[in-house]
């Protein structure tokens, strides 16, 4: 399999960075999920918020490096069977999955940082606090994340439902293009 995309397929890169951040997508909101629901008392209340950040700052460099890719390495062209809506759900689908990505993650650095404080990401590097005199700032970016995650995962799986609609309805090539084939 060969790194670059080319007009028919995704190439190595491209792949590995879409399923990788799936995987942190769903693998973020279900450990989000969780750790609300943590007592004062159990063991996990520190390190749980500690992982769900250091692992979506992680996401966050992945996603900057996705959206780098994509614009020095087109994706493949639209296969011939789709129309121009499909097409169009499809442009609109990812635009608002990007978005709502970043939007995600910036809520959750403003709630992380409100207090002054940096984050450490696995104990090997700080991302400094750099805003931090929004009025209310906690409140505010934990409920944008909160709906923006649950929007995000949402919308998620509409985009696999399509994926599967394609392969096992239309027969067609556009879940094999995202498995390299």
């Amino acid at each position: 399999m060969q790194w670059r995309n080319t007009p028919a397929r995704y190439g190595l890169v491209s792949i590995t960075l879409h399923w990788l951040a799936a995987l942190a997508v769903f693998g973020l909101f279900a450990l989000g999920y969780w750790m609300v629901g943590l007592s004062y008392y159990d063991p996990w209340r520190q390190t749980a918020p500690d992982l769900h950040k250091s692992i979506g700052l992680l996401l966050f460099a992945l996603m900057l490096l996705r959206v780098l890719w994509r614009l020095f390495n087109p994706t493949p062209m639209a296969l011939a069977s789709h129309g121009r809506l499909t097409r169009l759900a499809s442009k609109l689908g990812h635009g608002v999955l990007y978005l709502g990505l970043f939007g995600v993650m910036i809520s959750g650095y403003l709630i992380s940082t409100a207090d002054g404080r940096g984050i450490e990401v696995f104990g090997l590097f700080s991302v400094p606090a750099t805003v931090t005199d929004i009025p209310r700032q906690e409140d505010i970016a934990g409920a944008v994340h909160q709906y923006l995650a649950w929007g995000l995962v949402i919308l998620a799986g509409l985009h696999a439902l399509a994926a599967f609609k394609h392969h096992f309805f239309d027969r067609d090539n556009t879940l094999l293009r995202m498995f390299g084939r």
